[in-house]
């Protein structure tokens, strides 16, 4: 039970980085992307979501591990909402709740 434990944590790493991800992609141009912090922040998230996946590997089938890692797409909702003020839809709840039944089925 810890193993998925981290593997939460490291869903949410890799849907922080994918926003930080975002915010740099705001940029006038891809040289001034490439000069923003956000950018390496994202990055250092994705490894580090990364070597958690590793790390859990070890020990959790990946048949049951990867079908998991779906619920980073709840923490993207969430982050998309909270913090960079979009809209959510209807249809995107929905979508995303049938990739999590989907997740929860094959495991």
């Amino acid at each position: 039970m810890i193993y998925y434990a981290i593997l939460i944590g490291g869903t949410i790493l890799g849907a922080v980085a994918s926003m930080f991800f975002k915010q740099a992609s705001e940029k006038e141009n891809i040289i001034k992307a490439l000069w923003d912090i956000k950018l390496y922040i994202g990055g250092v998230l994705y490894l580090a979501s990364a070597l958690v996946d590793i790390y859990v590997l070890r020990y959790l089938d990946y048949s049951a591990a990867l079908p998991f890692t779906a619920i980073t797409y709840i923490w993207t909702l969430l982050l998309a909402y909270f913090v960079l003020k979009e809209k959510i839809s209807k249809k995107k709840i929905i979508g995303v709740g049938l990739i999590v039944l989907g997740a929860i089925l094959v495991m």
